[in-house]
């Protein structure tokens, strides 16, 4: 008898095709780090360093650290940028510049550019890209940033006082299954901001000193409890198709506006911005629309500097801003910044409107040294 068996299997199988992408993002901060009297920190030796507040980009925490006698060598200023918290091999680009005088000029980015512009003179280094780890190369940055006897001439008219700014962008990487479906970010802010610009469908104008604006009555009575009144409450007016606003300037109105529509800032100022932001805020308090109050809050906590420390103040008390006042005063208590506020202009306004603010200021200083 004869055995016999056979072997069979699918024949010319084939697979899906599948694929993958391989996504690149990018986030981008701003931090100023001021440094005021900066001749008082000579001699504290080469390898010894001050650093800056932390700030966050993309999950990761960081600082700026300034070396005034160098990190290796005592003819140079040495300024560098390290990661603190965050994933191991975070990879980022970065620029670090001196900021002299009222400079706010963003400028050439150029490595090593030196840029006058009657303003202020600025210092820049560009580091392209980077990885940073805790364990190989937690930080980066300059050993030779500025030559001292440089940085000494740069100092002379700007009250021994300048800002290093750090921008930096943090470069994420992720791969992504062809199969995933992306849902794209909300663009509804987008939108509204359209219907604001193009005024299709409003139904409503608001006169603001020699201004008009066109806006839909649903939108602002939705948003702003104080329209609502006004537009469909107690607080009705006989004549809801034009409302007049007094006591308020047009450009701190479309800023207004643009928030309502948003729920985002406008950064178009006109003339000095903290005091501009101070005007938006006490509109945001009037219109009943907090988080708009407590952004301009945060934005002017944010802007506190020797040049701007006494407007701020003075503008805090004025309206009544308790917690902003407090934060102005603690910036000017710390040791030899009161030295360089006193040197400005607006410190002279301040104490001649109000002379009342030194006694507040000297018993801020007192507590200070007594903590």
């Amino acid at each position: 008898m004869a055995n016999s068996s056979s072997c069979s299997s699918s024949a010319n199988e084939i697979l899906p095709d599948t694929s993958s992408t391989c996504l690149t993002q990018s986030i981008t901060t701003t931090h100023d780090f001021m440094v005021t009297n900066f001749s008082l920190l000579k001699g504290m030796g080469v390898g010894k360093f001050v650093s800056s507040s932390t700030f966050t980009a993309d999950g990761c925490d960081w600082n700026i650290n300034l070396y005034p006698d160098g990190e290796k060598t005592g003819d140079h200023v040495s300024v560098f940028l390290r990661l603190l918290r965050g994933s191991e091999d975070t990879r980022a680009k970065f620029s670090l510049s001196l900021l002299f005088g009222n400079d706010d000029d963003q400028g050439s980015r150029k490595k090593g550019k030196q840029k006058k512009n009657g303003k202020g003179i600025k210092v820049t280094r560009e580091c392209h890209e980077h990885t940073f780890g805790f364990e190989s190369s937690p930080n980066w940055g300059w050993v030779k940033f500025v030559k001292k006897s440089q940085l000494r001439e740069l100092l002379l008219g700007s009250n021994d006082c300048f800002t290093i700014r750090c921008v930096l962008t943090v470069l994420t990487v992720r791969i992504q299954d062809a199969s995933t479906i992306v849902v794209p970010p909300s663009d509804l802010h987008q939108d509204f901001a359209k219907m604001l610009t193009d005024a299709d469908g409003a139904d409503v104008t608001i006169n603001v000193g020699d201004r008009f604006f066109l806006a839909h009555r649903y939108v602002l009575a939705a948003r702003c409890r104080v329209f609502k009144a006004q537009l469909f409450g107690v607080m009705k007016e006989s004549n809801t198709e034009c409302l007049r606003i007094e006591d308020m300037e047009p450009s701190v109105f479309e800023r207004l506006l643009h928030f309502i529509y948003t729920d985002s800032l406008s950064e178009n100022y006109e003339g000095d911005k903290c005091v501009a932001m101070l005007h938006l805020l006490i509109a945001a308090d009037r219109y009943g629309l907090q988080r708009l109050s407590l952004i301009c809050e945060e934005k002017l906590r944010n802007w506190i500097d020797v040049q701007s420390a006494a407007t701020i103040l003075g503008l805090a008390d004025q309206h009544h801003r308790v917690q902003l006042k407090k934060a102005c005063l603690g910036f000017i208590a710390w040791p030899d910044v009161l030295g360089a506020v006193m040197e400005t202009e607006s410190f002279e306004d301040l104490i001649a409107s109000n002379p009342m603010i030194m006694k507040e200021i000297l018993k801020k200083i007192a507590s200070a040294k007594h903590d």
